[in-house]
């Protein structure tokens, strides 16, 4: 069944989490005005697969189950479906800023990535368990929070040297009939307006710690669970054109001795396994993060594009105009063009889907995330100072002061002063609000730091690929000087000091494309 926005507002009434927001309890998620302009955001992901136009793109025939489930809860199989999947992501967050859900769709694909890894090395039945719960929650059509990123505590010391444990999730107890869990994940994007958490280890974990590598699904009014948030958007600001509509909570998720069952733990205690989960879901949601931005940088474009025309400047005309928005441009194009080739040179995984490439989603995330900045930079140059010298939506109505202002404030003379005012103001919410600083952080450190990114690209790609090239250029033979061993971790080993056999190298997939 696929939902749409008014059946998942709906069906969020048959929960019951433990939500605090600004130090208040939350009887009804799906009636609180603060975390409305969250749930709208998600919302569109589910009306935009009824929309004819979109469902190509927005649905997907599961390969494991043959039925047709929303794009964000679809497992990948070809490149297309990767493709597929960006501009999906690109859709929904060129209307809603960030639509968050897919993230389920990344977390589903590390996990089932991961799990038939462990069962072929430890002979578990964990791919079947997250089989039979994945096409649950896909023919149910839920919203599944990502609750990946630790509390962490003090970052120079591993989980299991940390004074309060808590600051892990981790596995208190093991049952017959599953496991206890407690500790504390302290960044679950849209965390109390989902049906349930996936529980993730967010980083490498040494035998010692096994029990902080824990993967599992928690209904989100488990007992136990405490979710501590903030509002999503800015509800009931006049000012706020954009974001009183669309936003994002992001909350704290205490997990206080919560039993879940065995038929819920897709990982507990393989450490390697659940290492190599943290690295694919990170590639999974660094392309998806790539689709994300460029959607909001389609809003800056074209707010930035109605915002000259209302202050009676043309691009053809005015030059340093024209080479600030081919800039915007640039970086949102560019960007997406990594994420574009890492779908293109996506490489088929042992489970049957596939793994965009991991170079070009660090490269294009990186690129985002750095770049958001010179975004908003732009933004600000092209639309002049009004976006904070404009007064507030209340002189709008105010009888001593609108004709006053309408007559001064502004611009072409076909333009009402209104509208002028309009774009402005949500230029202002976009990119110098209190929310327009919220999406600079989450670009800048969603989906891991800039530092992350910057290892992955050095650990995946080919540099001695290069170096053997120009070697050979320069007639200078490696077999005279002996094989040269790669330094970089994982080009061989995790460390770096093997050469690489031939079965060790996947091979690419095969393009296809037309949609499955």
């Amino acid at each position: 069944m696929l939902m749409s926005a008014a059946d998942y507002r709906e069906s969020l009434r048959a929960y019951s989490p433990r939500v605090f927001i600004n130090g208040k309890r939350v009887t009804s998620v799906a009636d609180e005005p603060l975390l409305a302009p969250g749930i709208a955001g998600v919302g569109v992901t589910y009306d935009f697969a009824h929309i004819d136009a979109h469902k190509p793109i927005m649905t997907a025939r599961q390969g494991t189950s043959g039925k047709i489930v929303n794009r964000m809860l679809h497992i990948n199989e070809t490149a297309q479906d990767l493709l597929s999947k960006l501009e999906a992501v690109r859709l929904v967050c060129k209307t809603s800023g960030c639509a968050q859900r897919y993230l389920t769709h990344d977390a589903l694909n590390g996990i089932f990535q991961a799990t038939k890894l462990a069962d072929g090395r430890h002979g578990t039945d964990y791919s079947q368990r997250f089989l039979a719960y994945m096409h649950d929650i896909q023919d149910r059509d839920l919203t599944l929070g990502v609750a990946m990123t630790d509390a962490k505590g003090d970052r120079s010391k591993r989980p299991g040297q940390q004074l309060n444990r808590d600051v892990y999730v981790h596995i208190k107890e093991h049952r017959k009939d599953g496991i206890v869990i407690r500790g504390t994940k302290a960044i679950v994007t849209g965390a109390p307006y989902m049906h349930e958490f996936l529980v993730m280890p967010c980083r490498t974990h040494t035998p010692e710690d096994s029990h902080f590598a824990v993967c599992c699904a928690v209904p989100c009014d488990a007992p136990g669970v405490t979710i501590v948030a903030r509002p999503a958007g800015r509800s009931g600001e006049a000012a706020a054109t954009f974001s009183a509509k669309y936003g994002q909570s992001v909350g704290v998720v205490m997990f206080d001795d919560v039993f879940v069952p065995h038929e819920r733990v897709f990982m507990a205690g393989e450490t390697e396994e659940a290492g190599f989960l943290t690295t694919s879901y990170a590639t999974h949601h660094r392309h998806s993060c790539i689709g994300a931005r460029a959607g909001f940088g389609d809003l800056l474009i074209g707010a930035g594009a109605l915002m000259i025309e209302a202050n009676g400047l043309d691009a053809e005309r005015h030059g340093h105009i024209r080479d600030q928005m081919v800039e915007l441009i640039t970086i949102t194009e560019g960007f997406y063009a990594c994420g574009v080739a890492s779908s293109v040179y996506c490489t088929t995984d042992p489970a049957g889907s596939v793994m965009p490439d991991a170079v070009f989603s660090n490269i294009g995330k990186l690129l985002l995330a750095t770049k958001i900045y010179d975004m908003h930079r732009i933004a600000h140059y092209v639309s002049g100072g009004l976006i904070v010298a404009l007064p507030g939506p209340d002189e709008d109505h105010n009888p001593e002061t609108k004709a006053s202002l309408a007559a001064v404030m502004g611009g072409r003379a076909d333009i009402p002063a209104e509208q002028r005012a309009e774009v402005a103001r949500f230029i202002e919410d976009l990119t110098i609000s209190d929310q327009a600083g919220w999406y600079s952080v989450i670009s800048l450190h969603g989906g891991g730091s800039p530092e992350a990114m910057k290892r992955e690209i050095w650990r995946n790609y080919p540099v001695m690929e290069k170096v053997e090239l120009v070697e050979s250029l320069l007639d200078r033979g490696i077999l005279d000087q002996g094989q040269r061993v790669s330094r970089q971790p994982g080009r061989c080993c995790a460390t770096g000091c093997e050469v690489p056999t031939p079965h060790q190298i996947p091979e690419k997939a095969s393009i296809e494309r037309s949609a499955k």
